[in-house]
């Protein structure tokens, strides 16, 4: 038998291996195709329609003019409406918006003395943000002066003055470490126990799992406890790091902090535990972990905001824990905000944790079939 017959011999072996592997042949398929018409769409540094505030405390046609000039340069959508600053301010802090515009009682004199009409209020922890609502400073504004009967058109040096908060000296590390922590615990804690129950398989512990008398709920809990604490050591080496290297301030409470990572890491180790439940090898599990982490990371408002991406891709990142994580420990560390400020983040984050637990202890069968 010659090399070459013997090489196809194993050439043969291979392809029907992966043939009879439907999961990992499954992968080829689905993943290059779903990434790339999923990042082809969602991937978009173009910023529109930023979720913002608005305080309109003149109530004029001069200032309902001057709110729909903003709403067509499509860059800024007025969500919500706000009596006081100081409301307005509290909003950005918790997340509800990620700008306001402060129209001022006086914007009629001031469109006759060529003055700034208003003010924004930006959340600066996002350059990408902050940057798009910057370049309406110069928005150009013409008003129609029925009693003159002719245009009017502010000549200002700048339409709008500009406030950046959490991040005025727009450093992109104040942005990045507390997205990284994101990832970085996606990438650890998913992994981790998407190995767990297949390697208890593939290394024959799991004939001894079934002779004790231990359930598949406490087995299941029991998988994720010892990563639970490897994960909070991860939290307070990138935050102590990025703080004393990056000078990223951290002005959140700890405890709070502590809590919400302790979310997020609980929702990842069980989101691992049920792809370890459906995986057969530890290969298998681990091309599973990447077809999950890429949208993960990619779709969390880590490299491009989340209000950039298109509506379809604003639901499977919804869908994600690291989306949520995201926007919760951004607000944390970099807002003040605390968990009740975030509390639909913190909740589903919650019930994702308790939910993917239960559903993987579900599926687990302390047999050999």
């Amino acid at each position: 038998m010659s090399a070459l017959t013997r090489m196809w011999a194993i050439i043969i072996k291979e392809v029907r291996q992966l043939y009879r592997d439907r999961i990992t042949f499954a992968m080829i398929v689905v993943i290059p195709l779903v990434q790339l018409t999923l990042f082809g769409y969602a991937i978009n540094m173009d910023v529109r329609n930023i979720p913002a505030g608005l305080v309109d405390m003149s109530h004029t046609h001069t200032s309902r003019m001057l709110k729909s000039a903003v709403e067509a340069s499509q860059v800024a959508d007025f969500t919500h409406i706000y009596q006081t600053p100081k409301q307005a301010q509290y909003a950005i802090q918790s997340g509800e918006v990620r700008a306001a515009l402060v129209i001022p009682k006086d914007v009629n004199q001031r469109m006759e003395q060529n003055r700034t009409l208003g003010q924004w209020m930006v959340d600066g922890s996002d350059s990408t943000i902050s940057s798009a609502i910057m370049g309406l400073q110069n928005l150009p504004f013409t008003l129609f002066d029925e009693t003159a009967n002719q245009q009017v058109q502010n000549s200002a040096a700048s339409t709008f003055k500009v406030a950046l908060f959490y991040n005025p000296a727009r450093s992109s590390a104040v942005n990045i470490v507390p997205g990284l922590l994101a990832v970085i615990l996606s990438m650890t804690m998913v992994l981790f126990t998407s190995v767990a129950v297949v390697r208890e398989r593939e290394q024959g512990n799991l004939e001894l799992l079934i002779t004790t008398p231990v359930s598949s709920l406490e087995l299941m809990i029991a998988k994720i406890i010892p990563y639970i604490f490897v994960g909070l050591i991860q939290v307070v080496i990138i935050l102590t790091l990025g703080h004393f290297i990056f000078k990223v301030p951290i002005n959140g409470e700890i405890s709070q902090i502590m809590l919400g990572a302790l979310l997020f890491i609980s929702a990842s180790l069980a989101l691992g535990l049920l792809i370890s439940t459906v995986a057969m090898t530890q290969l298998q599990a681990m091309q599973m972990t990447l077809f999950v982490l890429l949208p993960s990371i990619l779709l969390s408002g880590f490299l491009t905001p989340y209000e950039a991406m298109p509506v379809a891709a604003q639901w499977v990142a919804e869908a994600l824990p690291a989306s949520h994580f995201m926007r919760l420990i951004r607000g944390i560390v970099l807002r003040s905000a605390d968990l009740a400020d975030l509390w639909k983040d913190s909740l589903w984050l919650g019930c994702f944790a308790i939910l993917g637990v239960f559903v993987a202890a579900k599926r687990f069968k302390k047999s050999l079939d």
